[in-house]
C-alpha cells in the first residue's frame, strides 16, 4: 500500500505526463494515462463544444487532433498541496502557436485533477479561456473536433 506522500508523487506525475504527452502529441499515451471511464471536464467550454468527455474511445476521439492544430510548450507549473492525495490542483501557462495560422497560443491554466491512488486519472476538470484557442485557430473551437 502505497503512503500518502507516494500517492501524492504518483498524482503529481500523472499531471506532468499530461503535460509532456501533450506537447509530444502522443496522444494515445496521454488517453492510457485515464481510467477506462475517466472525465475530462470543461466548465468554460463555449457553445458547440463538449462541457466533458468520458471513457478511452471518446478522449482519443476529442484530443487526438490536438497536435494537427497546436505546437505547446507547457510552463511555469506550480503545484497548490491538498489534504487529499488524489487531488492535485495546478496552474500552468502554454506557449505555441496554432500550426494552421501561426498566430501565438499563450493561455493560462488551472486544473484539478483527481486520481486513484496508483496515479489513474479519474477526473480532470481543465479551467482555461476557450477564446484564447479560437483566437489562435481563427475558427470556433468546433473546427478543432471536427478536423
Amino acid at each position: 500500500m502505497n503512503t500518502k506522500e507516494q500517492i501524492r508523487i504518483l498524482a503529481q506525475q500523472a499531471f506532468q505526463n499530461h503535460l509532456d504527452y501533450l506537447s509530444a502529441g502522443r496522444i494515445r499515451e496521454w488517453v492510457d494515462l485515464f481510467t477506462e471511464d475517466g472525465v475530462l471536464e470543461f466548465p468554460y467550454g463555449p457553445e458547440g463544444f463538449p462541457k466533458n468527455v468520458s471513457g478511452k474511445k471518446e478522449l482519443y476521439n476529442y484530443m487526438q487532433n490536438f497536435p494537427k492544430h497546436f505546437k505547446v510548450v507547457f510552463e511555469n507549473l506550480h503545484y497548490h498541496l491538498t489534504e487529499e492525495p488524489t487531488l492535485v490542483i495546478a496552474e500552468f501557462t502554454s506557449n505555441g502557436h496554432a500550426l494552421e495560422t501561426g498566430k501565438p497560443y499563450l493561455q493560462q491554466y488551472i486544473s484539478v485533477l483527481t486520481t486513484t491512488s496508483e496515479g489513474k486519472i479519474i477526473r480532470y476538470v481543465d479551467f482555461w479561456n476557450p477564446l484564447v484557442a479560437m483566437e489562435a485557430i481563427n475558427a470556433p473551437l468546433t473546427a478543432f473536433i471536427k478536423q
